[in-house]
């Protein structure tokens, strides 16, 4: 639902980044767009796993029962900031990503001399690298997935439902009207600000239980 709603600060973000690769990259045919997001869902289930294992290793380092909830409160109050970081209404901007973006930029920009193919599919990779408060959101709530597994299916269903949006960036780009884009952010905020509250809620109740289990 994030990944779907999230259609146009998909579009907002990196469609015209997409549709400039694209042209520059000629390609013809549907293998290499289905190629580019393919490397980029690719890179957001990695992300989820990797996320997932983190938060895995965090709770078993401590009390289980404890750990597992204090990791899930901090994680809700992330994903709430984030959250508000995408309506424009957080004081602390997220300019993080998953690697560093003058790197990014430039493999981005020379992926297109690799091959139609070979380019799309590094192109997709660094894609799913960059800044994005939504993405930012998913992976952090990866870290409160049940199992590895299962982050990395949360972060390939989020990849999945931005997936229409990104993969017609190149003809919907700027025909999508900027009201519409605007309330599809909206919408897509403010679902991952409730799943943030619902994350910060199971939390709090969970580390509650646990605290008078072992208190």
């Amino acid at each position: 639902m994030t990944g779907l709603l999230g259609a146009g600060h998909c579009l907002g973000m990196c469609g015209g980044l997409v549709s400039a690769f694209f042209m520059k990259l000629n390609a013809r045919g549907p293998w290499p767009y289905l190629t580019y997001h393919a490397g980029r869902i690719a890179v957001y289930a990695v992300v989820g796993l990797i996320a997932a294992a983190l938060g895995a290793v965090l709770v078993s380092t401590g009390r289980l029962g404890l750990a597992q909830g204090i990791l899930q409160i901090v994680a809700g109050l992330i994903v709430i900031v984030l959250g508000f970081d995408l309506l424009g209404l957080s004081p602390i901007r997220n300019a993080y990503g998953f690697a560093p973006l003058a790197w990014l930029r430039k493999q981005f920009m020379t992926a297109t001399q690799k091959g139609p193919i070979l380019g799309a599919l590094i192109g997709g990779a660094i894609n799913g690298l960059m800044p994005c408060s939504m993405t930012m959101a998913m992976a952090v709530q990866a870290t409160t997935a049940p199992s590895p597994p299962e982050g990395m299916l949360l972060m390939l269903a989020f990849g999945a439902g931005t997936l229409p949006a990104m993969l017609s960036a190149s003809v919907l780009f700027g025909k999508l009207g900027p009201r519409l884009r605007g309330w599809l952010l909206k919408g897509a905020a403010l679902f991952v600000i409730a799943l943030g509250v619902s994350t910060l809620w199971q939390g709090l109740r969970y580390f509650l239980v646990m605290w008078k289990l072992v208190g």
